[in-house]
């Protein structure tokens, strides 16, 4: 209990130094209250816009990703970022798939753009793909939900022994001493990459100040069984990744809301992840960890979001 009540007075005093007097609301209403206080200066987007004033957003909001990689296919370029040390830490020209725009299906010699995890290092591969590899996850959950098809789009050196030609059939491709050095630079585990046809468009500090304070809000309304609040949040295109579109996944949460469970939700290790996209939308996958307790269920893992901010909203397109 000692530490919990350090540990709020700290995050506490923080955002309410001049407005509150913590410890007069411990003495007065106890721990509960500092908490429930606490919860609803995280749904105020003021909040985040001080909290956010002296860092770097242009690349996004990063909590636990160190390495970001953007890939500029336009510009036929990738540029490493290391969000820790707050520089770049590499560039180098690239080749990529011979046909321009987003890739929709297998075989289309497209490089798809938006935001990608890297899932595994191979040093053992096929000499046309010179030292190593490293993978993605195309497709994403958002590309899958969008029934985009294709597999095995890898960040990749050159042939060992063999001329080849100026593009790709879809993967992004590096001379040999810049992947390698790549490779040496980055854990593919704390890693994304992030793919835009031409120029990526900076992130503003309102864009992630709205994401934070709107992640906040949808939890609050998910504790407190707010089941309209909580389904507000939701766009009316959503699609879950296990197909349920608005409309089952509505029936399903009004259900298990109608339960008034007391639940405990905690959000961490917050990552907001530009991903661009062919129609010009403001859109972001957001990843956390989530710890979610119930009498009868317990979840702690890996939470994500792809949102879009659409007239100064934020709206969940899908989830996992």
């Amino acid at each position: 209990m000692k530490k919990i009540i350090t540990i709020l007075l700290i995050t506490f005093s923080f955002a309410f130094a001049t407005s509150i007097d913590i410890v007069e609301l411990y003495r007065i209403h106890g721990i509960n209250s500092v908490e429930k206080a606490i919860e609803e200066q995280l749904q105020n987007k003021e909040y985040w816009d001080e909290n956010l004033k002296y860092k770097d957003t242009k690349n996004g909001y990063y909590e636990s990703i160190q390495y970001v990689m953007i890939c500029e296919k336009g510009n036929k370029d990738i540029t490493l970022y290391d969000t820790k040390l707050k520089k770049k830490l590499f560039s180098s020209s690239v080749f990529v798939g011979k046909m321009d725009g987003d890739k929709k299906v297998e075989g289309d010699l497209k490089t798809p753009i938006g935001a990608y995890e890297l899932t595994q290092r191979l040093t053992t591969v096929d000499p046309f793909y010179g030292p190593l590899a490293l993978t993605t996850n195309y497709p994403n959950n958002y590309d899958k939900v969008n029934g985009k098809t294709g597999h095995g789009i890898w960040i990749h050196g050159l042939p060992l022994n063999e001329e080849r030609d100026d593009f790709t059939q879809g993967c992004i491709a590096l001379d040999n001493s810049k992947i390698e050095k790549l490779d040496s630079s980055i854990n593919i585990e704390n890693s994304v990459l992030v793919i835009s046809e031409n120029k990526l468009q900076e992130v503003s500090k309102d864009d992630i100040s709205l994401i934070l304070a709107s992640i906040f809000q949808w939890r609050d309304a998910w504790k407190y069984s707010d089941v309209d609040k909580y389904l507000s949040f939701y766009a009316k295109d959503f699609k879950r990744t296990n197909g349920q579109d608005l409309e089952k996944f509505s029936i399903f949460k009004k259900r298990i809301f109608s339960k008034k469970q007391e639940k405990t939700i905690i959000f961490s290790d917050i990552n907001i992840i530009p991903s661009p996209n062919d129609q010009s939308k403001k859109i972001f996958r957001v990843t956390m960890k989530e710890f979610y307790k119930t009498k009868t269920y317990k979840f702690d893992g890996k939470k994500e979001l792809y949102i879009q901010i659409e007239n100064g909203e934020f709206k969940i397109l899908t989830e996992s």
